[in-house]
């Protein structure tokens, strides 16, 4: 079991963002007899998508359906039928069965015909992932007899102008720059930190503390000029560097940025994390140890004794590298789940640096200063203490991703007081251990710590925010005791009206791209706006519209516009809503929210899927 084959498996079995066309659709008439055809329409679906099936209950996602505009000659023969493996499965955000198709689905519809028959309409389905949803996706159709006129179109083309409500400045499409990006991944400055820190870590393990006087005393007696063997250690150095940031270069480089982004929300990469961290957790406690192949250690050490200068000592980084693995692979790949879980590109390159960095250190510092020597800790049971307390550390830190992926298939597995209750009896052992096992005060000072800290999540089982580590925890809402769910209802679901009252307020607006069988903003809505602090702020801060891409209701008129060289017709009021978020703010799916003042300008966004309340919170301030 080695590090780099977790993470090659991780990313290439993860189904990794959204694609481009996420469904790919066709349509074809079909003549079954003298006076019956076929309507037909097929979809391939794009890995982690799915499509939802027909004469779903009201109330629930948005189901396939067809409908007509115009027709002459056309009667029902059947209903929408459907040929594709149908998965069913209760969804408790809307409380009921659901039916869904992955991979392909062909829907088809039979309609007798009399000479002269003619019809026009559209096909309707839903398709979600897990961390968006796409407005209502049509399919127009418009067929006729051979030789008879095409039905005529319900009203001529105009462009978007026409439609009720337009207004030049509201509905101009905005532009997006770094004053108004959300970044809703950890800090980078953050990351450099926390994995520095694990770099120092590391330092005090079996497999690493015992090599730093050996190695230190090889330079000093390789070179009598201790200018070289002070140079010798700086190189030594700046190559453990370079080959820990190698290695996170070449995840970034083989997968992408698009790959590493979608690591922060997907929830079956989050169970694998989830998994990947209690192994190394178990590694730790000593129930295994992961090693690299030992013909890897015994090559490169060959060759850093083979070769000279400035090769031979980057060899022997490599060397420690790879030996001392057991001990500093589950660290490492912490931050590098870590790392990956924030979303950004660079973020991986930045952990491994910060690690590699306090890693270099000490062989340059007690290369220039060999007296420190003497000062150094006896290698002893007290590592072992070490291990155990970074087993118990990934152990509890597994957790967060195990809460990532609960949220995001809505199963309250692990709602935020269980949660906090695990890490009270973990944080109670580690206390207890080292209390047990403690060498000197300091021992018992880490001891006493680890149980201080019990006692203070101890409030949090019946509701204290702990804000301190809610960044760590489920969201608030997933409490069972001494919690009351809070719901944010928006104040309008008009653009105009909401800008009316913008005007008329001097508040900023957050609107809100939704639908009503958009699973994903209900995920939303449950896991961040429950929130109290979100909640609150929401309330007190901004003009709420929710504008549905799915509401059905005509509207007074409809209209056909041309969008990108196609033609659009816009019939119903989410068919408005959902024209309004393409052309102005570039975005097809939902959830989708963004920050406009009363002249439709942006303050801030996009901000998209994501169920982590500190990241709502830092988009709205």
């Amino acid at each position: 079991m080695t590090l780099i084959s977790c993470i090659l498996a991780i990313l290439l079995a993860a189904p990794f963002g959204n694609t481009a066309k996420p469904v790919i659709s066709t349509q074809k008439l079909e003549k079954i007899s003298a006076d019956t055809v076929r309507l037909v329409f097929s979809l391939k679906i794009s890995d982690g998508w799915h499509v939802y099936s027909s004469s779903l209950p009201a109330g629930g996602p948005i189901s396939a359906e067809l409908t007509f505009d115009a027709s002459n000659g056309v009667e029902p023969a059947s209903d929408l039928k459907f040929q594709g493996t149908q998965k069913e499965v209760f969804d408790p955000l809307f409380n009921m069965s659901v039916r869904y198709f992955e991979k392909s689905v062909t829907f088809f519809q039979d309609f007798a015909i009399s000479e002269g028959w003619s019809m026009e309409g559209v096909f309707t389905y839903g398709a979600c992932d897990d961390m968006t949803c796409l407005p209502p996706q049509r399919i127009e159709f418009s067929h006729a007899d051979d030789g008879a006129a095409q039905p005529a179109a319900a009203e001529q083309e105009q462009g978007i102008e026409a439609i009720e409500g337009f207004d030049n400045l509201l509905w101009a499409p905005v532009t997006y720059t770094d004053a108004n990006a959300v970044t809703v991944g950890g800090s980078l400055w953050g990351l450099f930190l926390t994995s520095f820190i694990g770099g120092l870590i590391a330092l005090l393990t079996p497999c690493v503390w015992p090599i730093i006087p050996m190695t230190v005393s090889f330079f000093l007696k390789r070179s009598q000029d201790r200018r070289k063997a002070i140079s010798d250690a700086i190189v030594y150095g700046l190559s453990i560097i370079a080959v820990y940031v190698a290695l996170a270069l070449v995840i970034t480089l083989i997968f992408g940025a698009n790959a590493l982004n979608a690591l922060a929300t997907n929830a079956f990469v989050n169970i694998l994390f989830f998994l990947i961290l209690v192994a190394f957790a178990l590694s730790f406690f000593g129930v295994f140890e992961i090693t690299l192949p030992s013909r890897w250690s015994t090559g490169t050490d060959r060759k850093s004794s083979s070769a000279a200068g400035l090769g031979g000592i980057f060899f022997m980084a490599l060397t420690l590298t790879i030996v001392s693995f057991s001990c500093t692979g589950p660290i490492i790949g912490f931050l590098l789940v870590d790392a990956a879980s924030t979303g950004s590109i660079l973020a991986p390159t930045v952990g491994m640096l910060g690690f590699s960095l306090a890693m270099a250190i000490p062989f340059t510092l007690f290369a220039m200063f060999p007296r420190w020597l003497q000062s150094m800790p006896k290698s002893g049971g007290w590592m072992d203490r070490v291990k155990v307390t970074l087993g118990v550390i990934e152990l509890a830190f597994s957790l967060k991703f195990l809460s990532v992926a609960d949220m995001a298939y809505g199963k309250g597995l692990l709602p935020r007081d269980l949660f906090i209750l695990l890490w009270i009896l973990m944080a109670l052992f580690l206390g207890i251990y080292l209390i047990r096992h403690r060498s000197g005060k300091a021992g018992l000072a880490a001891g006493l710590v680890s149980l201080a800290f019990a006692a203070w999540l101890v409030p949090g089982l019946w509701g204290a925010p702990l804000k301190a580590i809610s960044a760590f925890t489920p969201p608030m809402s997933t409490q069972i005791f001494g919690h009351n769910d809070q719901t944010v209802e928006p104040q309008f679901t008009d653009y105009s009206d909401a800008i009316i009252a913008a005007e008329s307020t001097g508040k900023p607006i957050l609107v809100d791209f939704t639908g009503y069988g958009c699973v994903n903003c209900r995920k939303m809505e449950a896991s961040v706006w429950t929130d109290p602090r979100v909640a609150d702020k929401i309330r007190k801060d901004y003009i709420l519209v929710s504008l549905f891409v799915d509401d059905k209701t005509p509207l007074p008129k409809s209209w056909t516009v041309t969008e990108n060289g196609n033609k659009v017709k816009i019939r119903t009021v989410g068919d408005k809503w959902s024209l309004l978020q393409r052309h102005k703010f570039g975005a097809n799916a939902q959830p989708f929210y963004v920050i406009i003042d009363a002249k439709g300008r942006l303050i801030k966004g996009p901000y998209t899927f994501d169920t982590d309340p500190e990241k709502f919170l830092k988009f709205l301030d």
